[in-house]
């Protein structure tokens, strides 16, 4: 029943949203087309720009809605039980990591935390290796990465099965692999080290020979990738 509850609290938040986006729009075309009738010789490319910055305002507050909205449609997917409060800080930190990060996305976000999660999207996941939370991170890389990023280190538990430190030290290193060997290298530097990443990418004889990967990264690479696939056809749905 709470959860019920909860899920149209949200619901009546993004009708209350895009309802204080449609007046906000009214009201600044109205003001525009009276300001115009009334000042005939004003610069026009002026009141053009202007218009233009406030369109870029409202796609700005739309974008950030509907990757929220598709976030919490996949998690929901894995993981009904978390709570609300916590699908929407999860969705708005992926975000933000979309517009901090430019070779990143919602969807591969998406995908990666999903294969990494062993498709719980639970934030106390630990592996046999001892990577810890949504993004799978070494206790290791995720003392230097949060050095980094200014995240103050107690333990690798407190740090990194808090959700939103572990995607942000998560998107930091991806971001920074994807940028050095691209989307499918830098997803295999995460999983299976940079040395190795480099010495396929350097030595494969095809985009799709993976035989000089590590056995477990053989299978990681185009698990990910077929999620990443899938999400960038799904729509944001709650």
């Amino acid at each position: 029943m709470r959860q019920k509850m909860k899920n149209r609290r949200v619901i009546r938040s993004i009708y209350l949203l895009g309802l204080f986006v449609f007046i906000f729009i009214s009201t600044v075309s109205f003001s525009f087309r009276y300001y115009f009738k009334n000042n005939p010789d004003n610069n026009l490319k002026e009141i053009e720009s202007n218009l233009a910055d406030v369109r870029g305002i409202m796609d700005l507050a739309n974008s950030r809605q509907y990757n929220k909205q598709k976030v919490i449609g996949i998690i929901n997917n894995f993981n009904k039980d978390m709570p609300t409060e916590k699908k929407m800080e999860v969705a708005n930190e992926i975000h933000e990591m979309c517009l901090k990060y430019t070779n990143l996305n919602v969807d591969l976000i998406c995908a990666t935390i999903t294969h990494e999660s062993a498709r719980t999207w639970k934030f106390d996941v630990v592996s046999p290796v001892g990577a810890l939370g949504l993004m799978q991170i070494m206790p290791e890389t995720g003392q230097e990465l949060a050095a980094e990023e200014g995240v103050f280190w107690t333990s690798p538990e407190k740090v990194l099965f808090n959700p939103i430190n572990n995607i942000r030290l998560g998107c930091r290193y991806l971001s920074t692999l994807i940028q050095q060997y691209e989307v499918d290298g830098g997803l295999a530097a995460y999983n299976g080290g940079e040395r190795r990443a480099k010495l396929w990418l350097e030595k494969r004889k095809n985009d799709s020979d993976l035989t000089l990967l590590w056995e477990e990264t053989r299978t990681y690479v185009p698990s990910i990738l077929k999620l990443y696939a899938e999400y960038q056809t799904q729509a944001g749905i709650l």
